[in-house]
């Protein structure tokens, strides 16, 4: 894991999830495992809350590739987010379709940065959906 991640997480644990660097209150912690290793994974992830799903953005930046997370959920769809001081069980779906286009266009709004994001790639960036599990 980089230093930037270990120090957003430990960051982000010593202050209940509140106030993250340039984060603000819209970061969690996305726990995910590996797809070929089984290596049980933490990554920090901006999301956007849209209503009954978090939705957060494998954009790694703007790089040609996927991020690693993005594989690993796909793979093993069931797993957990920290979110505030709450340890939450979820479920990862990929978003297509015209509900892709619609929810790209909230992120983007809410969070311009993603755009920018987009036009440093020529993948389409992906999106995934976190249901909470048992609601």
């Amino acid at each position: 894991m980089s230093d930037w991640n270990t120090a957003i997480i430990e960051q982000f644990r010593a202050q209940g999830g509140k106030g993250v660097a340039q984060f603000g209150d819209a970061l969690l912690l996305l726990h995910h495992t590996g797809a070929r290793t089984g290596t049980v994974r933490v990554n920090p992830l901006a999301y956007y809350d849209d209503g009954d799903r978090l939705v957060i953005v494998a954009s790694k930046a703007g790089a040609p590739q996927n991020p690693d997370w993005f594989f690993n959920v796909r793979a093993n769809p069931d797993t957990t987010i920290e979110i505030g001081s709450d340890t939450v069980e979820v479920s990862a779906a990929e978003i297509t379709g015209d509900d892709y286009e619609q929810t790209w266009a909230r992120v983007v709004a809410a969070m311009p940065g993603f755009a920018d994001y987009q036009t440093k790639t020529a993948r389409r960036i992906p999106l995934v959906a976190l249901h909470r599990k048992n609601e």
